[in-house]
């Protein structure tokens, strides 16, 4: 819900468009239900599989902080990784240490809005354009990082704590992802604010939406399974990923064209 002024290519992010939240909401989707075939379907634990998933992360990352200029794989990636990443850290505050899905809600969103202030206390902003500075990357990611990790843990706390069911917080999160929309176009919220609250409840839906597909029928999932689950949403973000990669070269090719033309 964040409008482009500059163009994508001198920034470190994909562009927030419609293309955007549909990878977004796909890859929150995988990280949930990925996650959930490493720790539960492999029953490998929430501890191991935080130690691969967290291995998985920092690559990513490291890929990404790299990068001198927005490269799709490596973005989405990322954001693939924190997902993931974000489903364990939640499993483990609230069922390995028992912290409760209330209290890790807590927990997980006092960590995330201390990282947006701090963020805003340094730039006075929390735009994610432009997206040139280390320094501020590095917040985003932190800040993604938290968001990814306490929409897990507030999706099972509206599914489990709030007997909502896996589809009655699907179509909570849903509702309010539409609020933030009409708001978007029929507001003057400020448009940083609405991509943040957006961006924060993707997560929930993901996270809510991954159950429903593959908790099994008496707890009123849809049993598709973990690694089926898997499977297409991967596939479905790769597709999504080669298209913004599409769009890149496009935006470039665009680019040169128009400094041959000065």
């Amino acid at each position: 819900m964040q409008d482009l002024k500059e163009p994508e290519l001198l920034n470190k992010v994909a562009q927030v468009g419609v293309i955007f939240w549909l990878t977004k909401i796909v890859a929150t989707t995988l990280g949930e239900t990925f996650g959930d075939f490493l720790s539960m379907t492999l029953n490998l634990g929430y501890s191991l599989t935080l130690v691969i998933t967290m291995s998985f992360l920092a690559i990513t990352l490291f890929a990404q902080l790299s990068s001198k200029k927005y490269v799709p794989l490596y973005f989405w990636l990322a954001i693939i990784g924190t997902t993931t990443v974000g489903t364990e850290i939640s499993d483990l505050l609230d069922r390995t240490l028992h912290l409760g899905y209330p209290l890790g809600s807590l927990v997980l969103s006092s960590a995330l809005f201390a990282t947006l202030f701090l963020w805003y206390k340094k730039y006075r902003d929390l735009s994610i354009y432009p997206m040139t500075d280390f320094r501020k990357e590095v917040f985003f990611w932190v800040a993604v990082l938290f968001s990814n990790s306490l929409g897990t843990a507030f999706g099972d706390f509206l599914s489990d704590s709030l007997h909502l069911s896996y589809l009655g917080g699907t179509l909570v999160t849903s509702a309010v992802i539409l609020i933030v929309l009409s708001l978007h176009y029929f507001s003057k919220v400020s448009p940083v604010v609405l991509f943040w609250v957006a961006f924060v409840f993707t997560r929930p839906f993901g996270a809510t939406f991954g159950d429903l597909l593959t908790k099994p029928v008496n707890m009123h999932g849809l049993e598709l399974g973990t690694l089926n689950a898997s499977i297409v949403e991967f596939l479905i973000i790769s597709f999504l990923i080669f298209i913004a990669h599409l769009r890149l070269n496009r935006q470039n090719m665009l680019s040169c064209e128009k400094v041959k033309k000065n």
